[in-house]
């Protein structure tokens, strides 16, 4: 049987580590879980992984990468700017709604990264990557688009990184889908009028934040 290279089993041992993280906790998966959970031997683990620290930044950056590849494939152009900030808000919320474990993991990597003395920069680390993500969607809403922000690209991101954080956690915590399609209308409404398109007709506001070009 041909091996399989370096990158494939350490994104196995990854997407295994997930399953079990979300099923067991953080702090209750041991390695020699995952390795059973990945069908592989431990030593095929610690060849992949040399510490802990270096698996649960694995795990962070695959679970941003899900959900940032849903929203990118959501944020195709539609008939309107707040349909397509809809769209991509949907897409998300679909996954929170469909796959809440390992969105409930996220929560759990965070106050686990905190407490456990020489984590503490995978937290930091995790969050960053939130803002980073939104960044490059931002970014690629303003795409093609002759739109201006009425706030720094960086502040934006960082918001919407935050308010998306804690109506997840509300979400996971009260449940309640019914109410759902008002707040993502009203999160949609917001966040469109923080975005607008350029030209004499554009309303007034602070500086804006304008594309290069």
């Amino acid at each position: 049987m041909a091996r399989m290279p370096s990158a494939e089993r350490r994104r196995q041992l990854t997407e295994a580590a997930i399953r079990a993280m979300a099923r067991d906790g953080v702090a209750k998966t041991t390695t020699r879980a995952i390795a059973a959970e990945a069908g592989v031997s431990l030593s095929v683990f610690h060849y992949c992984f040399d510490s802990k620290q270096a698996l649960v930044e694995s795990v962070i950056t695959t679970i941003t990468d899900h959900y940032v590849t849903l929203v990118k494939e959501a944020l195709r152009p539609r008939a309107t700017l707040e349909d397509t900030v809809r769209a991509g808000f949907q897409a998300y919320w679909d996954h929170v709604r469909t796959h809440p474990d390992e969105h409930m993991l996220t929560y759990e990597l965070t106050q686990y990264a905190l407490r456990q003395p020489g984590f503490e920069h995978l937290a930091r680390r995790q969050h960053e990557m939130y803002g980073e993500a939104y960044t490059h969607l931002i970014e690629q809403l303003r795409a093609g688009r002759d739109l201006r922000l009425r706030v720094p690209v960086t502040v934006l991101a960082r918001y919407l990184a935050a308010m998306t954080d804690g109506l997840t956690l509300n979400y996971l915590v009260l449940g309640d889908e019914a109410a759902w399609t008002g707040v993502l209308d009203t999160v949609t409404a917001h966040i469109a009028s923080l975005v607008m398109a350029d030209g004499p007709d554009a309303a007034p506001g602070p500086p804006p934040d304008r594309a290069p070009g």
